[in-house]
């Protein structure tokens, strides 16, 4: 279950107030509270080479029910047929990034001295947050805080009484999936990252479930490797638009 977690975490995490999640013994569909692709997700596809046009079509009724225009698809390891990607890539879907399904069962090292980390709570906390976020990744600055979802805890850093670092991580019977995570630019190099790894896996151990899962791009592979988290899986995704 820790591999099929790390593999398909939109089928496993608990559902926010705004999502929605379509189970079938094909496929999942995760719909998210918005309408660019990253928050509709068709992912755990066990197909028969000659379903999969029918299935694409079923999904995409299912999109153009709520008003949505694109997906992404995430082809995992285990998805079936073993050409998925392929019989995609002719229907004209589009490859977007590799991910890489990584599993931490280990302690990692913990919160290097003078680096703390508290769970984003407040109006003011969640901002930070999502500022954070936004000049880590090139996003817009927000101006209000983002309303809180009681299924996916956010968790700032500091350094010297600053934010400077924030990550989040949705907990569920299996384990922890870990998403998010940005340093300010300034502040790379003094084990944020790493402080923010700790504190989760103290959470996911408090609640019985001593695992954390976490699809990782080029960027935060190294130091997850570094961190005790092993590769289990490949998830190769993909822009599907409804109107190619």
């Amino acid at each position: 279950m820790i591999l099929e977690l790390a593999e398909n975490a939109n089928t496993y995490t608990t559902l926010g107030p705004d999502d929605e999640r379509i189970v079938t013994d094909h496929y999942v569909l995760w719909l998210g509270p918005r309408a660019e692709p990253p928050w509709n997700v068709a992912q755990r596809f066990r197909l028969q080479a000659a379903e999969v046009e029918a299935v694409r079509g079923e999904i995409h009724a299912h999109l153009r029910r709520r008003g949505r225009t694109a997906c992404t698809w995430e082809v995992g390891s285990h998805a079936t047929p073993a050409d998925l990607v392929e019989r995609l890539h002719a229907l004209g879907l589009e490859d977007e990034e590799l991910a890489i399904g990584m599993v931490l069962t280990e302690p990692p090292a913990q919160s290097p001295p003078g680096m703390q980390v508290r769970r984003a709570e407040t109006a003011e906390e969640l901002l930070a947050a999502a500022r954070i976020a936004a000049t880590a990744f090139g996003g817009p600055e927000p101006s209000e805080a983002p309303a809180p979802d009681p299924h996916n805890t956010v968790y700032l850093a500091y350094a010297d009484g600053e934010p400077v670092a924030r990550a989040s991580a949705s907990f569920s019977e299996h384990g922890a999936s870990l998403f998010g995570g940005a340093t300010l630019p300034e502040a790379r190099g003094r084990g944020a990252y790493r402080a923010l790894v700790a504190a989760r896996w103290d959470d996911a151990v408090a609640r019985g479930t001593p695992a954390l899962v976490t699809q990782a791009g080029p960027m935060s592979r190294p130091i997850l490797a570094r961190l005790g988290f092993r590769e289990v899986c490949e998830i190769r995704i993909l822009l599907d638009r409804l109107d190619a």
